[in-house]
C-alpha cells in the first residue's frame, strides 16, 4: 500500500514539474503597449531616475532641516592627577615665637612688636583648612539646543531645492521618452525583420517547387542544366538573406528585453501586426499639422530650469554679504561637582556672524555668478531657435518619408507582379532564366527598400513625437 502510495505521489510530482516547465519555456507575447509598460517597470535608466527622484526628495528635507531646532549631546570624563587646592586662611594668634611667612598657605608672623621690657610678641596667621577646586575624576555632560533665526544662504537654499527637484523630476521624463524611442524602435524593428522573414519562406517555397519542376524538365531534355543551376542559385540568395534575417531577429530580441529589464532567458513573441497601409499614412499626416508647443519640449524645460538655477546661484553669492544670527540653549550635569563650582549649568545665548571685508573676493564670486545667468539666458535662446528650426525640419523629413513609403509600396507590389509574371513564363518556356534571375534580384530589391521606407517613416514619427512629447503608445509617461 504505502509503495502504491508512494508512485502516485511521484507520478504526480512529475506531472506538475513537467507542466512548471511546460509554462516556463512557453513564449510571453507582448504588444508594443505591453512592451512599453515593461520598460517603465523594468529598464535601468527608468530604475535609476526614479531613484534620483528619492534622492532629490531627501534632499530637499536635508536643506530644509538645517533651519530646524538642532539637539546635541556630548560627554566628557576627565581625570586630574593633582586637584589644585585653595586655602581662605585659617585664624591668626600672638605668640611670642616668630614663624618664617609662607606665600603659599598664606601662613607665618604677620607682624611683631617689641615691648619695654625688650620682649616680642609676633601675631602670626595660621592656614586654614585646604579646599580642593575640582575632583580627581568627574563625567561632564552636555545638552545644546540651537536653532536657526536668520540665513540668507538658508532662504535661498529652499528656493534651490524646489529647481533640483524639479530638474531631477524633468531628467527622468527625458529618461521615460529615451526608453519609449527605443523600445518603439526595436519593437518596429523585429515586426519588419518577421514579416521580411515570413515573405522570403513563402518566397523560397516557390522557388523551391519550381526548381523541382524545372529539375523534372531538364532530365527529361526540356531544359537545359544551366537553367536549373540558375534557378538554384537564386534560392541560395534567398537562404543567405533568412539567415541573415534570422542572425538580426536574435539581436533584437536580445536587445529589446535587455531594454524591458526581462531575463536573457526569456522567450518573446511580438503580438501586434506590422502597421502599414492607411494606418502608418494616417498616423504620420496627423503629425504635419501638428503646431509646436515649445514650453512642452523636455529639452527647452532642461534649458528653463538650468536657467533658475543659475539665477539662484547669484542670489546664493548676493546673501553672502548678509549676516547669520542663531540662538542655542545649554544645559551642563557633571557626575561629580567641586565645592567651588564656578561654571553655570544653564546657558542661552545668541550667535551673531557678520561678514565685514574679504578683500574684493564676495564681489568676485557674484560677478562671475552674474556672468554665468547671462550665459544660461543665452542658452536658452539658442536652445529655442534650434528646436523651432528642428520641429520644421522633422516634420518636412516626414512628408518625404511618407513619400519615400508610399514610392516604396507601389514598387514593391509592381516588382511582385513583374516576377509572378515571369516566373510563369520561364516554366512555360518563354522567359530565359537570366529573366527569372532579374526580376527575382528585383523584387527582393524592392522588398528590402519597402520595409527600410516603413522603418524609416515610424523612426521620423518617432522622433517627432518625441519633440513634441507625446506619444500615444505611453501610459505612463
Amino acid at each position: 500500500m504505502f509503495r502504491k502510495h508512494k508512485q502516485i505521489l511521484l507520478l504526480a510530482v512529475m506531472f506538475l514539474t513537467g507542466t512548471l516547465l511546460s509554462s516556463a519555456q512557453e513564449p510571453v507575447r507582448l504588444s508594443l503597449q505591453d512592451a512599453l509598460k515593461l520598460a517603465m517597470q523594468n529598464n535601468t535608466n527608468i530604475l535609476n531616475s526614479d531613484l534620483d527622484l528619492k534622492i532629490a526628495q531627501k534632499k530637499v528635507w536635508e536643506t530644509v532641516s538645517t533651519g530646524l531646532p538642532q539637539i546635541s549631546a556630548k560627554g566628557a570624563y576627565q581625570h586630574i592627577f593633582k586637584v589644585p587646592t585653595m586655602s581662605f586662611g585659617g585664624k591668626t594668634t600672638l605668640s611670642n615665637t616668630e614663624v618664617p611667612w609662607d606665600p603659599v598657605t598664606m601662613s607665618g608672623t604677620m607682624s611683631s612688636l617689641q615691648l619695654l621690657s625688650g620682649e616680642s610678641i609676633y601675631l602670626n596667621s595660621e592656614a586654614g583648612t585646604p579646599i580642593e577646586l575640582g575632583v580627581k575624576s568627574n563625567t561632564t555632560f552636555d545638552f545644546t539646543l540651537s536653532q536657526l533665526i536668520f540665513s540668507g544662504s538658508y532662504i535661498v537654499g529652499l528656493q534651490a531645492t524646489k529647481v533640483y527637484y524639479g530638474l531631477t523630476k524633468q531628467n527622468a521624463e527625458k529618461a521615460k521618452l529615451d526608453v519609449i524611442e527605443t523600445v518603439t524602435n526595436t519593437y518596429n524593428m523585429i515586426q519588419l525583420a518577421e514579416e521580411s522573414r515570413k515573405i522570403l519562406a513563402q518566397n523560397l517555397e516557390n522557388i523551391t517547387k519550381t526548381l523541382y519542376e524545372v529539375s523534372e524538365m531538364n532530365k527529361q531534355g526540356f531544359l537545359e542544366k544551366t537553367d536549373v543551376d540558375q534557378l538554384e542559385l537564386t534560392g541560395n540568395t534567398v537562404r543567405n538573406a533568412m539567415n541573415q534575417i534570422d542572425s538580426n531577429l536574435d539581436m533584437g530580441y536580445r536587445l529589446l528585453k535587455i531594454q524591458m529589464g526581462m531575463d536573457d532567458a526569456a522567450k518573446v513573441e511580438l503580438s501586434d501586426p506590422l502597421e502599414s497601409g492607411e494606418s502608418l499614412t494616417a498616423s504620420s499626416v496627423q503629425l504635419f499639422s501638428e503646431s509646436f508647443n515649445i514650453g512642452q519640449n523636455v529639452d527647452y524645460q532642461l534649458i528653463q530650469t538650468s536657467e533658475k538655477a543659475a539665477k539662484l546661484e547669484l542670489d546664493l553669492a548676493r546673501a553672502s554679504y548678509l549676516p547669520t544670527i542663531a540662538g542655542f540653549y545649554n544645559h551642563t550635569e557633571k557626575l561629580k561637582a567641586p565645592a567651588f563650582d564656578f561654571s553655570p549649568k544653564d546657558v542661552v545665548g545668541v550667535n551673531l556672524s557678520l561678514p565685514i571685508f574679504s578683500s574684493g573676493q564676495r564681489s568676485s564670486i557674484v560677478s562671475q555668478k552674474r556672468f554665468a545667468l547671462e550665459k544660461a539666458k543665452n542658452t536658452r535662446q539658442y536652445v529655442s531657435s534650434s528646436l523651432a528650426m528642428q520641429s520644421t525640419q522633422y516634420q518636412n523629413d516626414l512628408k518625404l518619408k511618407l513619400e519615400k513609403y508610399q514610392n516604396q509600396k507601389k514598387s514593391k507590389e509592381l516588382s511582385d507582379d513583374i516576377y509572378q509574371r515571369t516566373l510563369e513564363k520561364y516554366k512555360q518556356g518563354v522567359a530565359t532564366s537570366m529573366d527569372l534571375m532579374t526580376s527575382q534580384n528585383q523584387y527582393l530589391t524592392n522588398l528590402t527598400n519597402y520595409y527600410q521606407a516603413i522603418y524609416d517613416l515610424q523612426g521620423s514619427r518617432s522622433k517627432l513625437e518625441k519633440l513634441f512629447n507625446i506619444n500615444p503608445n505611453a501610459e505612463n509617461k
